[in-house]
């Protein structure tokens, strides 16, 4: 049966690649993510193919999507739901908001009000939501994908740390090379409008399987040398100069969970010093508030991450690693 998830995955990333140009490295990380249960930020200029990627990963899992245009005068209720007066029943009714649904796009997040944007918090980390003091739960699977525009975009506001931390990972697609630029320039005129609608997907796993595979992912082995390199990374973003606010205990957890996703997409049944690098340097910059020192000497959140990822020693590749 793994072979056959695995199988699976392998076709959820074809189908995405039909849509999305040689950001196969993009694609992998968003789909590691979904196995993982995170969900995703992806912070990029307009145009690249966010939303196209978000969509395209909806409709090749068959999970119902709906998209929120963020702008600042979208409210809480708008995304949560509300309760409305009917007069027949001479109650109250909850009207459901887009936020009930498996797959959920928040464009370009960072438009609108931290009022709004802090409607999500409870919902991508409890997946429920709360309406005048009565909870309920969002369908199952529940995955967030939200894109916002790069820091000092007209009309954006930067997400709090708690915000950003409820993402697991945090990547950007950036520009086509020229090769990949000009199919899609010789393409344009009569595949841009299916591309955009994502038609070319086809759905090749549904919500249910989805959760199957999740099992599995949950099952790959880890060993405790491995742990022991995880937790040095993560305590190395705690102890950089550079750094003024490290990775959370909920970046560790993640950290986890991811490795054992990249494994799996790789095929393994346990994971290696490799697969946690890759996951580190997804799940961390996003997470790190750098330092005054690290301001004034021009060092960003990704050249932190590489030097953690050289000053902390992988351990060896050996038996002891495998089950």
């Amino acid at each position: 049966m793994r072979e056959k998830y695995f199988s699976d995955c392998i076709k959820v990333l074809e189908e995405v690649g039909k849509v999305i140009i040689g950001k196969d490295d993009c694609i992998r990380s968003v789909m590691a993510a979904v196995l993982a249960e995170g969900h995703i930020l992806i912070d990029d200029v307009p145009g690249v193919g966010k939303t196209s990627l978000a969509m395209s990963f909806a409709k090749a899992m068959s999970l119902k999507s709906r998209r929120t245009q963020f702008t600042s005068d979208v409210m809480p209720a708008d995304i949560t739901g509300f309760n409305m007066y009917d007069r027949q029943q001479q109650k109250f009714i909850y009207q459901p908001g887009p936020i009930m649904c498996n797959f959920f796009l928040a464009d370009e997040i960072n438009r609108t009000s931290p009022k709004t944007q802090s409607a999500l918090l409870e919902v991508m980390e409890e997946k429920s939501v709360t309406v005048d003091g009565v909870t309920r739960n969002v369908p199952a699977p529940f995955i967030v994908i939200a894109t916002q525009n790069p820091e000092g975009s007209i009309g954006t506001q930067l997400l709090p740390e708690s915000q950003l931390d409820r993402f697991m990972i945090c990547i950007s697609m950036g520009y086509p090379s020229l090769e990949d630029e000009i199919n899609i320039a010789k393409n344009c005129e009569k595949d841009y409008e299916k591309m955009r609608m994502s038609e070319d997907v086809e759905a090749v796993i549904d919500g249910e399987e989805l959760l199957n595979i999740r099992k599995y992912v949950k099952e790959v082995f880890i060993a405790d040398e491995v742990y022991d390199y995880i937790c040095r990374l993560i305590q190395a973003t705690r102890k950089s100069d550079y750094i003024q606010l490290g990775v959370s205990p909920r970046g560790t957890i993640a950290l986890t969970k991811l490795s054992k996703a990249f494994a799996f997409l790789d095929n393994r049944e346990y994971v290696t010093p490799k697969d946690v690098k890759d996951a580190f340097w997804k799940i961390a910059p996003h997470r790190l508030v750098m330092s005054r020192r690290a301001i004034s000497e021009r060092i960003s959140s990704e050249m932190a991450v590489e030097k953690i990822c050289k000053g902390v020693k992988a351990p060896g590749i050996k038996r002891g690693l495998k089950k």
